[in-house]
Parts: structure tokens; sequence; C-alpha cells
């Protein structure tokens, strides 16, 4: 399955442009919330999206940026989908 992710850091964000742009990619389920990037416990959506991912399901993200904040918080995430043997892919 292809599961769209997107984030916007403060409330008064819109996030409607990632929605629309993961609809194009054919994304089957798009998770979306509106929370800090700072770390990934303080975002439930992500966290519960995470939890749920199967084998083979890829996650997609409009940038980078909305999925992590660093390139160790990348990568750590990067692996744990490889440790659900799931994958990653831009919009």
């Amino acid at each position: 399955m292809r599961i769209g992710y997107a984030r916007v850091s403060s409330k008064t964000q819109d996030h409607e442009a990632q929605v629309e742009q993961l609809k194009a990619a054919d994304c089957e389920r798009i998770v979306a919330e509106k929370a800090s990037g700072k770390n990934t416990e303080d975002r439930p959506q992500f966290e519960r999206m995470m939890q749920r991912l199967q084998p083979g399901d890829v996650v997609v993200v409009c940038k980078l940026d909305r999925l992590a904040r660093s390139s160790r918080d990348l990568y750590n995430i990067l692996h744990e989908l490889v440790a659900r043997r799931a994958a990653a892919s831009p919009a």
C-alpha cells in the first residue's frame, strides 16, 4: 500500500497542498498532522502510521523535511522502515 504522510509545523499552517500532491502520487491512504518535527514522539499520527506498516508498504512524502528534521532522524526512520520491510518514496 502507498501511504502518504503530510505534516505542517504549526496549527496555523495548512497541509492541503501536500495532501493534493500525495493524492496525485496515487497514495491509497494519507496521514496528515499539524505537529512540530522536533521529534517523532510528538507526532502521534506518524507513530500510529509507523506501527501499522505492513511488509511492502511505501511511505510517500512531498519533501524529506516533512518526514525528518535531521539526517540522523531520517537515518533512524529509514532504518525502522527497513526493519518493517517497508520503504519511503518522494511524491
